[in-house]
């Protein structure tokens, strides 16, 4: 008699749990009846006819997705590492259950196809410096392809790309003749500068005698500042001519 009642006991408490679904505030539950599907609740107490009906969770946070290292070969045909990180989440419940067999998985192997297809398209440079732009195109096409699925791609992130270490040294001398590169244009453009105002200088002086008579005067006050205990300075043409000129005078 006590094993009847424990029995009915156990049968009863089963088919609440078969026929009360509680659905948490970021859960849907898509109800099939009969194998036909019927609707999309949730969240709060669900009941269902045991036997008859049958419901399917659907979790609507986003979901973090690491796509797995994949070897890519650039359009400058360097081979390199590379790996991400997807955002998405399910918008459309009824579609994530009748669409597709496993939401994250599918949507897994779709990033990693599309990224190794889009960098391929690029160059080494490229993935390095418009990394962002990158991210948005893989986003774009990843999103567009997955709209069926009742999913949304919110974001995608290259975490690292990873380069043999022949490939860096190449890299590192690469950039080291480009700054030498450049330090020498900003001298010589310095040095074109330099020469254009010492050019004006001179041809300003040369047309002032009394000018050049006191630049003369301070170029000695500058080297007699020196600790130097021997100067030697030239005598302008100028300062003697008229002494040369009396001299010659018949």
């Amino acid at each position: 008699m006590w094993s009847f009642i424990a029995f009915l006991t156990v049968a009863g408490v089963a088919l609440l749990f078969q026929v009360f679904k509680v659905l948490k505030e970021y859960e849907r539950g898509v109800i099939f009846f009969l194998g036909r599907f019927t609707g999309v609740k949730g969240p709060g107490l669900i009941i269902l006819i045991p036997g008859l009906q049958k419901m399917v969770r659907v979790d609507l946070r986003v979901i973090v997705l690491d796509v797995p290292t994949q070897d890519v070969i650039s359009r400058d045909n360097v081979s390199v590492k590379v790996s991400a990180v997807v955002y998405f989440r399910v918008v459309d419940p009824e579609r994530s259950i009748i669409q597709v067999e496993n939401p994250v998985e599918a949507t897994s192997q779709l990033a990693q196809t599309t990224l190794r297809s889009v960098l391929g398209q690029h160059e080494l440079d490229d993935m390095l410096a418009e990394r962002e732009k990158l991210n948005a195109h893989i986003q774009h096409i990843l999103d567009a392809a997955t709209e069926a699925w009742g999913i949304k791609v919110a974001n995608v992130e290259i975490k690292h790309i990873d380069l043999e270490q022949s490939m860096i040294r190449a890299i590192a001398a690469q950039a080291e003749a480009e700054r030498s590169r450049r330090a020498k244009v900003i001298h010589a453009e310095g040095e074109l500068q330099a020469s254009a105002k010492l050019a004006e200088a001179a041809s300003i002086l040369s047309g002032q005698d009394q000018a050049l008579q006191l630049r003369y005067l301070q170029t000695l006050t500058e080297i007699a500042g020196e600790n130097s205990s021997t100067v030697i300075f030239p005598l302008p043409m100028d300062l003697v001519r008229p002494f040369l000129d009396k001299v010659n005078r018949p």
